[in-house]
């Protein structure tokens, strides 16, 4: 059941701005589009919930067949069995939080009795079940999301779809709203997406990430997949902090632009040269002189270092590179260091990229 998405496109006049995606999402499984703006991740979201009608492809929720434009039928999107969450809480200032919730169900023709009893699970679910009564002007910005949550969940949706919901809210609160949003999407044990730039919403939310670029999947798999073997430059660099530096093939292995022989884990390049891509927190940061077990062991002269409490962030220009390492040790700009990377840790990457 869930949302099956096949070849679906979307194009304003002449600029395509969904080419060919497809993806499939079961029951209960939370799926992240993730990608920079103009990716094409809100609209698809948007053309799933039929905000947008697409100009190919097909969708279809819960088993059925919502969207099919080439055979002429277009599900609308109160048809849908959905709920949403957008990015503005889109709550009206002169209804109460129960008349907020309660919309869609008395747009439906839901009896008020059986209306009431919905919008009262929907609130208690959300931990708004004291406050009913009040105005979106008495409210946090906490509890104003919360109240989109239960609008979108009272009507026993399908599926749930969130269009960067917790943009609007600071730091700290966002922190607390994704973990809300993530139990209550196990609780209710539905399909569910959620279209963000933020990696850290994708990485610590998902069952599975989508990365988007120009209107296209450019990779799929887990939060661990995408941040521990990305495919491409681009991949590396949205999903996290990574340190890249250019590789060259030589008889027998690859090597860094100083010559240093540099032994890599996964990945495919073609050609005869290539990027390595290693995270900050994967790399070991010794005092000139020093060595350590990794079989990679590259020399290099700190340029600049932000200490953060838990650890510094350095700066190493290396290899015809600059990378970011994280230690608990104390160096300055100037000073002479080797890192150590594990091979394991040490991801090859094409040097060039192709776009469609």
């Amino acid at each position: 059941m869930g949302i099956s998405v096949i070849g679906l496109n979307k194009r304003y006049g002449p600029v395509t701005a969904i080419g060919g995606v497809s993806f499939d999402i079961a029951d209960g499984e939370f799926v992240s589009l993730l990608g920079p703006s103009g990716c094409g991740k809100t609209t698809t979201l948007r053309c799933i919930a039929g905000l947008e009608d697409a100009t190919g492809g097909r969708i279809s929720i819960g088993g059925r067949l919502v969207s099919a434009p080439e055979e002429g039928l277009l599900v609308p999107a109160h048809e849908r069995q959905i709920g949403m969450v957008f990015q503005s809480y889109a709550v009206w200032p002169h209804m109460t939080v129960q008349q907020n919730v309660a919309f869609p169900l008395s747009v439906r023709g839901v009896p008020t009795a059986a209306a009431t009893a919905q919008v009262m699970e929907a609130l208690t679910t959300v931990g708004l079940g004291h406050l009913a009564e009040r105005h979106p002007s008495q409210l946090s910005g906490g509890q104003q999301q919360r109240v989109a949550l239960a609008r979108a969940i009272v009507g026993k949706p399908s599926v749930l779809l969130f269009d960067e919901p917790l943009s609007n809210l600071d730091a700290k609160l966002r922190e607390g709203m994704r973990g809300e949003i993530h139990r209550l999407q196990r609780r209710l044990g539905i399909a569910a997406v959620y279209v963000t730039h933020d990696r850290e919403e994708a990485l610590s939310m998902s069952d599975r990430v989508i990365v988007m670029e120009q209107g296209r999947i450019v990779q799929m798999g887990t939060p661990r997949d995408l941040y521990r073997r990305p495919n491409s430059r681009f991949v590396a660099d949205f999903v996290g902090k990574v340190g890249l530096f250019p590789l060259r093939r030589e008889a027998g292995g690859w090597s860094s632009e100083d010559g240093t022989r540099v032994v890599v884990g996964d990945g495919v390049a073609a050609g005869t040269t290539a990027i390595g891509a290693v995270r900050p927190e994967n790399i070991r940061l010794y005092r000139r002189g020093e060595t350590g077990p990794e079989a990679n062991m590259l020399a290099g002269v700190v340029a600049d270092a932000q200490y953060l409490g838990p650890f510094t962030e350095y700066v190493v220009d290396v290899a015809g590179a600059s990378l970011r390492a994280f230690a608990q040790m104390d160096l300055s700009p100037g000073a002479e260091v080797t890192l150590g990377i594990d091979p394991d840790n040490l991801v090859l990457l094409p040097a060039t990229e192709a776009h469609a």
